[in-house]
């Protein structure tokens, strides 16, 4: 057990490493309408880069990331994010939609690394001051994935899609080298065989019902994530006449809400794990009446107010059920990770999947009418389920 909190240079490095590992995932997400035609692709095609992608580091929240409970676990991130580099270099030089989307499963499956830092950052830290620190290293997180967006967007602008991959690829070959000279040594305890370790994976839900619960509202408030961001560039351009740059621009201002997760880790450290969790519920479902109304009075201001919101919310969510599944067994923690991931990542990319149709069907109107309705779903279910978590 933990007696401290690590260095802050550790707890930086942690932040700073999943912030540059997940934009891996976001990057093709404002660049969709530019790729698609690029390779080949519909418009309607065009959305699977996103969903495979998120789909990839489903399959490796299951495959990959309980190898924490295993295998060493510094060697496993090395290899992972090495792994990462020709999978990103395959996206850049894809040359139609077939290679394209194989290279986006890829760049998912190997992204996963970044959850294998986090549970690495639980098991450093004493209980009492674990929200903080996982906090802040999701803070990390988010701000690689609010980040990743306008730099996309920024760098298409001035050159092209592709130089986007084949920088990420550059950049993942430096943290391979950096991650293996500075993160500590970590070995699991216990004798797992892997086929053990995966067909356990199976009955944690049923064994912890804080998981399941946990994994619902985020799967809930990540597919409403997910259906904004990947949908409200597409508005932007076409109702605004927003360029990359000015939809780049636009994904600046949602960075703010990344300073909501060091304020979410410190609420769960002091017990107030139920209230935070109603309170980041309800200002998802706000900010997509911000998001209706933005639309209404054509007012980007409240647009933008709405991505602050629902980020804030969304990430709040997520620190607060990282910390309540990491206090149920530290010798699954990656494992419980895992799973928890895994399901609600396969609900982002569910919604990702559907924000072209509901574009196409229902409009703006009723993007953000699916949106408000996941996280007051997950409300409902999370006042059923009260007191049943541990």
């Amino acid at each position: 057990m933990p007696s401290q909190t690590p260095p802050r240079a550790m707890v930086g490095l942690l932040a700073v490493s999943c912030g540059i590992i997940v934009a891996n995932i976001y990057y093709a997400q404002p660049l969709v309408g530019v790729i698609g035609p690029a390779v080949g692709l519909s418009a309607h095609a065009a959305s699977l880069i996103v969903s495979l992608t998120q789909l990839g580091y489903a399959a490796g929240l299951l495959f990959l990331v309980p190898l924490g409970d295993l295998v060493e676990n510094r060697k496993l991130m090395v290899l992972t994010v090495a792994a990462s580099v020709p999978a990103l270099l395959l996206t850049g030089l894809a040359a139609n939609g077939a290679m394209l989307l194989v290279a986006a499963a890829l760049t998912g499956l190997t992204s996963v690394a970044v959850q294998m830092l986090i549970p690495l950052a639980a098991h450093l830290t004493a209980e009492a001051r674990r929200g903080r620190v996982v906090g802040t290293v999701m803070s990390g997180l988010l701000l690689g994935i609010l980040l990743s967006r306008p730099a996309a967007s920024m760098i298409a602008d001035l050159s092209s899609w592709r130089v986007v991959f084949f920088l990420s690829a550059a950049l993942m070959a430096v943290m391979t080298v950096l991650l293996r000279f500075t993160l500590p040594q970590r070995q699991p305890v216990g004798g797992h065989h892997y086929g053990t370790l995966l067909l356990s994976l199976l009955s944690l839900p049923l064994q912890f019902p804080a998981l399941r619960q946990r994994a619902a509202y985020q799967a809930a408030a990540f597919g409403g994530f997910s259906l904004f961001w990947t949908g409200v560039p597409l508005y932007l351009s076409q109702h605004f006449g927003y360029t990359q740059r000015g939809i780049a621009v636009f994904a600046l201002v949602g960075a703010a809400g990344a300073l909501a997760a060091p304020v979410a880790g410190r609420l769960a450290d002091k017990g107030h794990s139920n209230a935070g969790t109603v309170g980041a519920l309800l200002s998802i479902t706000a900010a997509f009446g911000l998001a209706w109304l933005g639309a209404a009075i054509h007012s980007v201001v409240l647009l933008a107010l709405a991505g602050v919101a629902l980020d804030a919310g969304v990430q709040c969510n997520l620190v607060i059920g990282q910390r309540m599944i990491y206090m149920l067994h530290a010798n699954m923690r990656s494992r419980l990770n895992g799973v928890f991931m895994a399901i609600f990542f396969t609900g982002g990319a569910a919604a990702s999947a559907m924000t072209s149709s509901l574009l196409i069907h229902g409009g703006w109107g009723g993007l953000c009418a699916v949106g408000a309705a996941l996280p007051l779903l997950a409300l409902a279910y999370f006042v059923t389920a009260k007191g049943s978590e541990l």
